[in-house]
């Protein structure tokens, strides 16, 4: 059973970069996914679990967190947090974004 829930996703677009903001409530995650590219996250407000590959790590805002090309990487909210995914992109489509970015 899936359960789909708003994070409240806001997309900002500047030249060639790109960020995704998340509201991400307590006990809730984001959906386990990789890039074929380093990128920074950045956690702006709260307490998450960071899973990359097996290995979890704790971050409590603010936190600016390297995430390394082609890792499996879940968030995962031990309070209600504030997320964003900094990408080097010149997509500037919302409806596209994550089809060009999210692989596997």
């Amino acid at each position: 059973m899936s359960i789909n829930i708003d994070l409240g996703i806001v997309h900002h677009f500047s030249d060639g970069v790109y960020a995704k903001q998340m509201l991400v409530p307590k006990d809730h995650f984001v959906v386990k996914h990789l890039h074929s590219y380093d990128h920074l996250s950045i956690l702006a407000s709260g307490r998450v679990m960071l899973e990359i590959d097996g290995n979890s790590e704790e971050f409590v805002a603010p936190a600016c967190i390297n995430i390394a090309a082609n890792k499996y990487h879940r968030i995962v909210a031990i309070e209600d947090s504030v997320w964003f995914c900094i990408h080097a992109t010149d997509e500037t489509d919302d409806e596209k974004i994550d089809e060009v970015l999210i692989g596997g």
